[in-house]
């Protein structure tokens, strides 16, 4: 059986390049069973759709599985397309949440066979024995698959891996590090600890899901309990990164790293028996810190390489913020950030406009508490996901049509563009009072950021004051 696995490109133009972890986790399983692949790297090498064509005319498969978040839908219906126009027999899979939240709609809409729903790496093993003995998948955990007659057929679920420790590391060796390295160095927050140009970063997973379901949000593991790998098993895969690929620096990738003032000891003790000596970044709860004693935990974060740490304000409204969903408070995000700049450690935030309740002013106010905290954040429109509670509140009143829902899908695509307007505002009125917000908030804090770039950013931005005192 010959099988390809395919990395889309969601921001082909972009100079930054993550390594996929979840596909790479997926690809390390289909590996370490014994199932030989190509890989089509389309974001590494940032192919054409022409290059892509010439790869698969020179070849042929049995079997193509690629996927991404909700809002590439329309990257993966072109791809799957593709494929189907060179390999008519083939079988074709999809993951992530462009899989698990719209199963039906991708199969029906698109050329995809097989919707992987929820965790892959032992769901896409099972399915591929199936493939390879032509066996029945009505016995196959986790998917959504085309029946004879094009009838779709629901499996049941598979059992989440409660102990992430059992999953083996990433086979780093599969990828191109050295263009993810790259990539990922053009990703990094201001103020670097040393030269951006002798950073060697790379992203690495601590855990699967979030304790927090707030509205405007889908992915894989929102209805699964939060799981935390090991603190040691982490560290042995750094350790592996630092020894084999000269890693000098760590991107902490979760939805939320740290959940518990009990979880960031255990990594201070853990990082310390370790030895090992490396920068790192990572994401907390925006209302972790909550007292004067916190600071000490801070100051001992960044003893052991903490550059910086990313929590999400999303709104200074509380009326929003209780739509969201989000049990925190800006006067929470606030006290939480003044520890941080006396720890000396630079925070970054992002926010979500656009709620039914957004006004001008709520914008205003918001852009006033990033000042007030001198944080530039990472500014979107809410772009509501299917499988969310913002997303059923669209289609409840009528401003998404069910009957017509791929059209809605086909214009997803990056937050930082507006494609949907729950607010009293025009299109046209939300548009400027945000970038009216953002400039002064830009020319407040002194960030530089040029005026077209103040929601694409690319990286973190730190005020010029805050890059001289670390000079």
């Amino acid at each position: 059986m010959k099988i390809l696995i395919i990395n889309v490109a969601l921001r082909p133009n972009s100079p930054v390049k993550y390594l996929p972890l979840g596909l790479a986790y997926i690809a390390t399983s289909i590996k370490n069973a014994g199932f030989q692949f190509d890989l089509l790297d389309i974001d590494a090498y940032r192919y054409s759709d022409e290059q892509i064509k010439e790869f698969l005319s020179k070849r042929t498969y049995d079997v193509v599985l690629m996927g991404c978040i909700v809002t590439g839908y329309k990257i993966i219906k072109n791809y799957a397309q593709m494929v189907r126009s060179f390999y008519p027999d083939s079988i074709i899979i999809a993951g992530n949440s462009v899989a698990d939240s719209i199963p039906e709609l991708l199969l029906s809409k698109t050329e995809v066979d097989i919707a992987v729903i929820g965790e892959g790496d032992v769901t896409i093993i099972d399915l591929l024995q199936h493939l390879n003995e032509c066996k029945s998948l009505d016995a196959v955990q986790g998917i959504v698959f085309k029946n004879e007659g094009s009838r779709l057929c629901r499996t049941a679920a598979r059992p989440v891996i409660r102990d992430l420790s059992t999953i083996p590391f990433i086979d780093y060796t599969i990828w191109d590090m050295e263009l993810y390295i790259e990539g990922y160095r053009n990703a990094l927050g201001e103020p670097t600890p040393i030269s951006r140009s002798e950073i060697r970063a790379i992203g690495v997973n601590t855990a699967r899901g979030c304790v927090n379901k707030c509205t405007f949000c889908y992915h894989v593991f929102r209805n699964v309990p939060y799981r935390h790998r090991p603190w040691k098993h982490v560290l042995e895969e750094v350790k592996v990164l630092l020894d084999t690929y000269r890693m000098n620096y760590i991107g902490f990738h979760d939805e939320l790293t740290f959940s518990s003032r009990k979880s960031v000891t255990e990594f201070i003790e853990a990082v310390r028996d370790s030895g090992l000596t490396f920068y790192w970044t990572a994401d907390c709860r925006g209302n972790l810190f909550d007292r004067e004693e916190d600071l000490a935990l801070l100051i001992t974060l960044k003893e052991i390489g903490c550059v910086g740490m990313g929590y999400s304000l999303e709104s200074s409204s509380l009326e929003i913020l209780k739509h969201m969903n989000k049990h925190m408070t800006p006067a929470q995000f606030s006290f939480q950030t003044k520890l941080f700049i006396k720890a000396g450690i630079p925070a970054w935030t992002s926010l979500v406009f656009g709620f039914p309740q957004e006004t001008p002013e709520s914008i205003r106010n918001t852009i006033d508490c990033c000042i007030e905290n001198r944080i530039f954040p990472s500014a979107g429109y809410l772009l509501p996901f299917p499988g969310s509670e913002m997303y059923d509140y669209a289609v409840e009143r009528g401003l998404i049509d069910k009957l017509n829902e791929e059209d809605y899908l086909l214009k997803l695509g990056d937050r930082q563009d507006l494609r949907f307007n729950f607010t009293e505002m025009s299109d046209e009125t939300f548009q400027n009072v945000l970038n009216t917000e953002l400039k002064r908030c830009n020319e407040v804090l002194n960030t530089g950021i040029p005026d077209d770039q103040l929601t694409k950013t690319q990286y973190y931005r730190a005020p010029k004051e805050t890059l001289k005192n670390r000079q």
